[in-house]
């Protein structure tokens, strides 16, 4: 049973108004053990050769529950690098970047090392884990200012610490926790069952795009080889030509450093991998930067109508500029020559090339298309009026499917939109849980909740160095 407490006092944390008259509070500094990492030397080859030990970059706060590290380092790096261990049950926070990461939480269900832009938060046995996490979660907007101006890049391990947090009882956490992992298991396959519906949607939409950049809309045409080695037969009145010869310029991104206020938040888009994951139609970003963090780094602006790639991991996503935008060295920006083939038409042709984007996919700490490569990439190119016509038509076929999915986004979101509510009364005591009582159907596991993070294809934020963090 859900009802609320008896008897409530004011709060003496500032980012909520009241809570239960016998809970407390308390600086996080006190209640658990507060530190950051590092970043061994990606020099040592020693460092990540056959690693064992699980090394979180910030991009891992959006996992939710953290269960696999995406590097491992060895534990000769953990020596020498003085890397502190943190044991599972431990919340890592990130501290840094305008972006969505700075402020944001992950619990961890490994033990595991982290780099210097999060926070790791070993609780104390008076706080639990797992509560902290929601508890964070919930102040998401109070904590990633807190201490600073909105406008500033990073927390640090201090501001952290001073963050005023709220403390039931330890059985009513343990009892707020299972609560509010029962409801989680829910949402959770609500939201699963939802993206594989979108999966498989899309799947049929790329199938529609694949026949229509590949062979064109005139079954009766005669055919060719095309010379491709992913491709096979094309009509015989395309040509097959090296990207650079259908574009103005393609061009890699770049980074202004994220400890000069001055470079960011200004009037130029500035587009990301995360943007990208976000949407295929780019008018907007998550961050943006100033004329003179422009001018600062190597990033170019390039006009609308260019094709934005993902270059680095995750490689090969794609999306369309409706603006005049730059990007970061995650990304690379094809500026389309519109006499040989039109914005529309390469866009859906890169998008359909995803897989053969990731074969030419290579480096060492990670998969990376470089812009030479990129340059040489063999295409199929019908003539103009026919990429017209193609588009027309894979518009018109792809609307009740695009109208779909866009419901079927709304619906993830709005259930989101719910649970952060859910979430929020709960772990603020707005709502009493003790006398909840879990049915059948609430066991949970780890397992369970994979669904409540970011989609797998969310890559992490990168700093001022260009360095993945």
């Amino acid at each position: 049973m859900v009802v609320a407490y008896s008897d409530y006092r004011l709060s003496d944390a500032a980012w909520v108004e009241r809570i239960p008259a016998h809970w407390r509070t308390s600086r996080l500094r006190y209640v658990a053990r507060i530190g950051n990492g590092t970043t061994p030397s990606r020099d040592r080859f020693d460092y990540w050769s056959n690693g064992t030990v699980p090394w979180l970059a910030s991009g891992q706060v959006n996992d939710y529950i953290v269960r696999k590290a995406r590097e491992l380092v060895t534990l000769q790096a953990v020596r020498e690098s003085s890397l502190r261990v943190l044991p599972a049950g431990s919340v890592i926070l990130g501290m840094v970047g305008q972006g969505k990461t700075r402020g944001m939480s992950a619990y961890l269900a490994i033990d595991a090392t982290i780099n210097q832009n999060l926070a790791g938060i070993t609780p104390t046995k008076e706080l639990d884990g797992r509560y902290l996490h929601y508890m964070l979660t919930t102040a998401y907007d109070f904590q990633r200012n807190y201490g600073r101006g909105g406008n500033q890049a990073a927390l640090n391990c201090a501001i952290v610490g001073s963050f005023p947090a709220l403390l039931p009882p330890r059985p009513e956490q343990d009892q707020i926790v299972a609560y509010l992992r029962a409801q989680d298991a829910h949402i959770a396959r609500f939201i699963k069952a939802k993206r594989e519906l979108i999966k498989l949607l899309t799947e049929q939409k790329l199938r529609i795009i694949d026949h229509a950049v590949t062979r064109g809309l005139d079954e009766s045409v005669a055919l060719k080889p095309s010379g491709i080695e992913w491709l096979g037969e094309v009509p015989e009145h395309w040509k097959a030509l090296k990207l650079k010869f259908a574009t103005k310029r393609i061009v890699g991104g770049s980074t202004p450093k994220s400890d000069e206020s001055s470079y960011w938040d200004g009037g130029i888009v500035w587009v990301t991998p995360r943007d990208i994951s976000k949407t295929d139609s780019l008018h907007t970003s998550l961050r943006t930067i100033s004329a003179a963090g422009l001018q600062s780094c190597a990033s170019t602006l390039v006009p609308p109508g260019s094709i934005v790639i993902t270059s680095r991991a995750p490689v090969g996503n794609v999306a369309i500029a409706r603006v005049e935008l730059c990007t970061n060295q995650g990304c690379k920006a094809v500026v389309p020559a519109p006499d040989i083939a039109i914005s529309d038409f390469l866009f859906l042709l890169l998008l359909r090339m995803k897989e053969r984007l990731q074969v030419l996919a290579n480096g060492t700490t990670f998969a990376e298309i470089g812009t030479w490569v990129l340059a040489n990439e063999f295409i199929p190119v019908p003539p103009v009026s026919e990429q017209h016509a193609i588009c027309r038509w894979i518009t018109d076929e792809c609307q009740p499917l695009d109208d779909a999915i866009a419901r079927t986004e709304e619906e993830i979101k709005l259930i989101r939109e719910y649970r952060d509510r859910l979430i929020a009364d709960v772990v603020t005591g707005q709502v009493d849980v003790r006398g909840w009582q879990p049915g059948p159907d609430d066991a949970v596991s780890d397992d369970d909740l994979a669904a409540l993070g970011e989609d797998e294809a969310e890559p992490a934020e990168e700093d001022g160095d260009g360095e993945e963090n």
